[in-house]
C-alpha cells in the first residue's frame, strides 16, 4: 500500500438548468452527469487518474448504487476496503454562475467498527474528517509509522480539533475559518499551533494562502478560468488535494510549492467539466494548464 484516502462517498447526480422547479412544476435540465462522489473519494479517484495506485476506506451499501461506486473504483484501479452501512450515499449538484447548490442524502451510521489495516510502508493518509474514528485510528498510526498525514478540512467535523494533532500537511477551506471565526492568517497560526508542518487555507478562485515547512506564509492564486469557460466548481477542491497527494507520492523530497502549484493547475481543469468524473485531468491536461498559466503570466 503506498497510500490510503479515508471518507465518505457518494453517487454525485450532476444537473444544468435555466432554473429549478418549485412546487408543481417541471422542468428540463441541458446536461447531466452521474459520477462519484465524496472529498477523500474524489480526491482518490484523481490521484488514480495521475498514475498512482490509492487504498480507499469508505462506508458501503449492499445496494445499486453502491454497485456503481464499486465499479467505477475498479476501473481506475482503486482498492476499495468497506465499512457497512445500510444505504448508499447520493448527492444532486446544480451548478450555476460559478456557484454550485448541492442537496445531498447521507448515512453514516455504521454497521460495524472499521476494517483495522497495515500502513507499513505506505507513504501517505489522506483525510477528509469524515468517519472519525478511523481517522483518528489511522492518523495515529501514521504518526508512529512515519507516514505523512494529509487533511482536507472542509468543515468543522466532530473530533477535527482532535485529529488535527496528528496532521502533517492541513490544506482547509475558507468555511472552517468562518466556522471557527478566524480570519485566514489567524488559520493559519492555529494549524502552526497544532503541529501541522504545512497548512493552508483555500478560497476558491483567490487561490490558497498557505506556509511551508520553514513557517513562511505565501500566497499561490489561483488559475485564471475565463467566467465563460467554467461549468462546474464542484469537486475542483477534492481535485487539487488528490492532485497534491499524486505529486507527492511521485517525489516526497520535492517543495511543497510544486506540489500545489501541480496541483493549481488540476483543479482548474475541472472547473471546465460537468461531473467529478469528467473532470479529472490526465498529466497532459496538466501540463497544458502549466503552460497556459506560464504564457500569461
Amino acid at each position: 500500500m503506498d497510500a490510503l484516502f479515508i471518507g465518505h462517498a457518494y453517487i454525485d447526480v450532476s444537473m444544468i438548468a435555466d432554473a429549478l422547479p418549485h412546487g408543481d412544476e417541471k422542468t428540463v435540465a441541458k446536461d447531466y452527469a452521474v459520477s462519484f462522489g465524496g472529498n477523500s473519494a474524489t480526491a482518490a479517484f484523481a490521484c488514480a487518474k495521475l498514475g498512482q495506485s490509492p487504498d480507499l476506506l469508505i462506508p458501503v451499501a449492499r445496494d445499486w448504487l453502491a454497485h456503481m461506486f464499486l465499479d467505477m473504483a475498479a476501473t481506475y484501479g482503486l482498492r476499495v476496503h468497506s465499512r457497512r452501512v445500510a444505504r448508499s450515499s447520493l448527492s444532486f449538484v446544480f451548478p450555476q454562475h460559478g456557484q454550485r447548490a448541492i442537496l445531498r442524502a447521507r448515512d453514516d451510521t455504521y454497521l460495524q467498527s472499521f476494517p483495522r489495516l497495515d500502513i507499513t510502508g505506505a507513504k501517505l493518509l489522506h483525510l477528509d474528517g469524515h468517519m472519525g474514528d478511523a481517522a483518528l485510528y489511522y492518523a495515529k498510526a501514521a504518526r508512529e509509522k512515519g507516514v505523512l498525514v494529509s487533511l482536507d478540512g472542509g468543515a468543522l467535523r466532530p473530533g477535527l480539533l482532535e485529529l488535527l494533532n496528528f496532521v502533517d500537511v492541513a490544506i482547509v477551506a475558507k468555511d472552517l475559518c468562518r466556522q471557527m471565526s478566524l480570519s485566514e492568517l489567524e488559520m493559519l497560526a492555529f494549524l502552526k499551533e497544532k503541529g501541522c508542518r504545512v497548512g493552508g487555507v483555500t478560497n476558491g478562485e483567490k487561490g490558497l494562502l498557505w506556509y511551508d515547512l520553514d513557517g513562511d506564509t505565501q500566497n499561490l492564486p489561483a488559475v485564471h478560468v475565463p467566467a465563460e469557460k467554467v461549468v462546474d466548481t464542484s469537486g475542483a477542491g477534492d481535485v487539487f488535494h488528490g492532485a497534491y497527494c499524486a505529486s507527492f507520492l511521485d517525489d516526497p523530497t520535492a517543495p511543497w510549492r510544486e506540489h500545489f502549484e501541480f496541483a493549481n493547475a488540476a483543479s482548474s481543469h475541472k472547473v471546465q467539466h460537468l461531473g467529478n468524473e469528467a473532470g479529472l485531468p490526465s498529466r497532459s491536461d496538466i501540463a497544458l494548464a502549466r503552460r497556459h498559466l506560464a504564457s500569461v503570466s
